[in-house]
């Protein structure tokens, strides 16, 4: 017992002298190394174990710290360019957006961006474009044919399994609720993912053909025939600047720092530079950035998940301190429970009575996720956030003959009156309960409408017109009223800045704050390594299906969320 004890306190040490935060010294004619291959949070979650154990660590890359990271870079004298090394990128294409438009504002002090892989997906060499230089590996490949998207459908294994998917919903759009009814697409759902596509890859080839200095019309040509068969042909049509080895390029980054071929290349990684990026500031005046990032669901915040009571308390106290002088709201959301979604609002409303308040769009801010934004004054949007979907739908699972037929379970409820449970899996509902689920999910979809029609500035038909559960771009919301302005995190703090007279004097807080480190390991070490272990043994792709098939059980009751599976790649 001893023994045991003693190890626990000299564990705790260990993980505690790791926690510890440690002084970077950056030396002159430094390279920044990003390397953005690890999933990317809206807030980084640092882990320790990431640099001893990096096996089961859940490192993350934050957006907005990347962004810091970036523009800390830009006016370190120490720091002579960027090597940017990435292949493939966990995340969206707004996101990609906002790492770009730093990089290009790196780019305008005179410094130099050198970009290398040995791969290229469509998101990685759009982000890599923005670059001085694009380089790859001699036998590498660029994806470069335009985008995709695929949704999963489960009515098959439904039918196998007897479930009975027992679906209310309003609006041609609510495509979130097609996996449990139907094998294919819907044409509706058809035309708005074209739509989406269609004007996701349009802004990305714009943005490319300005940085390469490539027609765009060629750029569409290259992508629609798929003219990229090998590395060679990238270059050849003005893709890739280069084909080298690895050796190469560091010879190309010597050159660039006029060092000998025997030096070494003095490249300071992300993890540690970060380090030496703080947040202090000695104003008075606060911008609070409350981010909300992951699934919306009642009660406490965690990691992908957007708990109603954490943010109520969050914007709460942002309301009521004075040295808080105007609020962000980062929203990075497919939606999920609308009455969590609605608590939110009704805070934020308030918070908007008494202080600037203005939402910054990230990858997705759909359905509860604009149920959020459009409580704020100004809504900014990136040109490729998902946006939109304004509508709802209810789905009960009815497992009755799959508990009965297949592992033979029954059950048989009692009850006082003529409706029973309204929530439950062993029974099909009857004719009334089905009605009263109908009837609440177009009630909601009438407060919701109403609600966003009066934030908005438009009468409730006009709003329908372009709500009944359809998503949009960024570009496309700007367009049709859902969105006030086009861009990044940096425009929506500037507007914030401006609303609340403070000029550059302030100091930008972000929130919830992340939980200390040795509390995360003692209160959830076990889920972490099983997770992190799970992830590993089945890989990124397959594990993010198996994340799929675990939140199916959240879907029972009202939802205000976007389709299931939407990712573009």
């Amino acid at each position: 017992m001893v023994a045991i004890i003693l190890l626990i306190f000299l564990t705790i040490g260990f993980l505690s002298g790791l926690s510890e935060e440690k002084i970077v010294q950056v030396a002159d004619n430094s390279v920044l190394h990003l390397r953005l291959e690890a999933p990317m949070t809206e807030l980084e979650l640092d882990d320790p174990l990431a640099e001893v154990f990096p096996e089961i660590a859940d490192q993350t890359v934050g957006l907005l710290r990347v962004r810091r990271v970036i523009e800390r870079a830009k006016d370190d004298p120490k720091i002579e360019g960027i090597y940017l090394n990435t292949s493939m990128m966990m995340t969206g294409f707004a996101s990609l957006q906002e790492i770009r438009a730093a990089i290009l504002d790196f780019r305008e002090s005179g410094k130099w961006v050198v970009a290398y892989a040995d791969f290229y997906s469509e998101g990685a060499y759009y982000l890599a474009s923005a670059a001085d230089k694009v380089y790859m590996y001699p036998e590498g490949q660029v994806e470069f044919n335009g985008l995709s998207t695929e949704v999963m459908f489960f009515k098959k294994l439904f039918d196998k399994l007897e479930i009975n998917p027992q679906i209310f919903r309003v609006g041609d759009f609510k495509s979130a609720v097609e996996p449990f009814m139907r094998e294919s697409l819907s044409e509706e759902n058809k035309l708005q993912l074209n739509s989406i596509l269609k004007s996701i890859h349009g802004e990305m080839l714009q943005q490319i053909a300005e940085s390469r200095h490539i027609p765009l019309e060629r750029l569409k040509e290259i992508a629609d025939r798929m003219l990229v068969q090998d590395a060679a042909s990238a270059v050849k049509l003005g893709l890739l600047d280069t084909l080298y080895y690895d050796d190469e390029v560091k010879n190309e980054l010597r050159a660039r720092l006029n060092l000998g071929e025997d030096d070494r290349v003095p490249l300071i990684r992300y993890s540690q530079y970060k380090k030496t990026v703080t947040n202090y500031s000695s104003s008075k005046n606060e911008i609070a950035v409350i981010v909300a990032d992951g699934e919306i669901v009642p009660g406490r915040s965690d990691n992908g998940l957007v708990g109603s009571s954490t943010v109520v308390d969050l914007v709460r106290r942002a309301r009521t301190n004075d040295n808080v002088k105007a609020i962000v709201l980062r929203v990075n959301s497919p939606g999920g429970v609308f009455q969590a979604a609605d608590q939110m609002w009704r805070e934020l409303i308030l918070a908007a009575e008494a202080k600037p308040l203005i939402a910054s769009m990230g990858d997705y801010a759909a359905s509860g996720g604009y149920y959020l934004a459009m409580a704020c004054d100004t809504i900014v949007a990136q040109p490729n956030t998902i946006t939109g979907s304004i509508g709802v739908f209810s789905v009960l699972f009815d497992l009755s003959k799959f508990l009965d037929n297949k592992i033979g379970i029954t059950s048989e409820e009692v009850k006082t009156g003529d409706i029973g449970e309204l929530v439950t899996v062993t029974r099909k509902l009857t004719e009334a309960e089905s009605a009263f689920w109908q009837r609440q999910t177009d009630n909601i979809y009438e407060t919701f409408t109403r609600k966003a029609a009066e934030s908005r500035r438009m009468s409730q038909a006009d709003l329908k017109k372009i709500a009944s559960g359809r998503v949009w771009t960024g570009t496309q919301a700007k367009e049709n009223g859902l969105a006030d302005v086009l861009g990044g995190f940096e425009d929506a703090v500037r507007i914030a800045a401006d609303r609340a007279g403070v000029g550059d004097d302030y100091k930008l807080r972000y929130y919830p704050q992340p939980k200390p480190f040795l509390e995360r390991l003692m209160g959830n070490v076990e889920e972490e390594v099983s997770q992190s272990m799970l992830k590993r043994e089945l890989g990124i792709e397959h594990y993010q299906w198996h994340r799929q098939w675990e939140r199916l059980k959240n879907y029972q009751g009202t939802q205000a969320r976007m389709p299931l599976q939407f990712q573009v790649k």
